[in-house]
């Protein structure tokens, strides 16, 4: 009990400082999706109870945030997973300049989102972008990659995994370090070829890893914010805007704070059940 105490003791201004920093936000925000506070009519009260969430739910324009949203996690966790675990194999095959390669795929998860925003947002320009400067040097036609709602949406999706898929990368590399060199030769002297030995050996070894890399990925692509903001501002349309933005024109460009917080509460649940899941499963995993 002395030892545990002790323990507590030393973790308290830590515990403490992140309840207030964090937690009062959270509570602020959960007290604002049940209230009735706008721009309009600056009281909490009356208090509305489940009415804004019945409001929003009621929204089209809710689910469509909530299909792209949808959509664009999968299509840049499959790609980064995809492309991440491509890379990792090959590095894991290198021997020499490896700690080169690892620097340089470091770089674009060091830049912060907005910084990669304003970068790709340059490069994209329809009109001075260098991306159609090189394709209309080859005869191709630019293409006005941010303002099209057909190519808007994959266009982000390309921007995210260009930067994320190095964190991707040092996971996976690092889980195919770790794997045991065992199995793999056994299954080379069984006859086995490097498919089948990559198929049937690695991947099932790997899956922990790989399951961690794709959970804590969701988590991040969910809250998704600075990019669309930064490249479309959710348009063209509606076609990027994710909930994490709908939340905010909701709430500051509709003037309706409750509204939006009952937006950002809900889409705090979904973060909350992606994060139990990936602890549930590494705290299994770890048993």
């Amino acid at each position: 009990m002395k030892t545990r105490l002790t323990g507590w003791g030393f973790a308290f201004p830590g515990v403490a400082l992140i309840a207030l920093v964090m937690g009062f936000p959270v509570v602020y925000a959960g007290v604002l999706a049940f209230s009735s506070l706008t721009f309009l009519h600056a009281r909490l009260t009356p208090f509305k109870g489940f009415a804004n969430f019945a409001t929003i739910f009621a929204d089209p324009l809710f689910w469509n945030s909530m299909k792209t949203t949808v959509e664009y996690s999968v299509a840049t966790v499959g790609g980064e997973f995809f492309l991440g675990l491509v890379v990792a194999v090959m590095l894991n095959q290198v021997v020499k300049m490896k700690a080169v390669y690892f620097a340089i795929l470091t770089i674009p998860m060091a830049m912060s989102p907005v910084s990669v925003g304003l970068v790709w947002h340059m490069l994209l320009q329809p009109n001075l972008g260098i991306i159609n400067t090189l394709l209309e040097s080859v005869g191709i036609p630019g293409v006005d990659w941010l303002g099209s709602t057909h190519l808007a949406f994959w266009t982000i999706v390309g921007v995210d995994i260009w930067q994320q898929v190095s964190f991707v990368i040092l996971i996976l590399a690092a889980g195919l370090a770790s794997l045991p060199l065992e199995p793999l030769e056994a299954a080379a002297v069984d006859g086995a070829n490097a498919w089948q030995r990559f198929r049937y050996v690695t991947l099932p070894m790997l899956r922990p890893v790989a399951v961690i890399a794709i959970i804590i990925q969701l988590i991040n692509e969910f809250r998704t914010y600075d990019l669309i903001y930064v490249l479309t501002r959710g348009g063209p349309g509606v076609s990027t805007d994710v909930l994490s933005f709908f939340a905010y024109r909701r709430a500051f460009l509709g003037l309706a704070l409750n509204e939006g917080s009952a937006i950002a509460f809900v889409l705090l649940l979904i973060v909350l059940a992606l994060t139990t899941v990936f602890f549930v499963y590494t705290s299994r995993q770890g048993r």
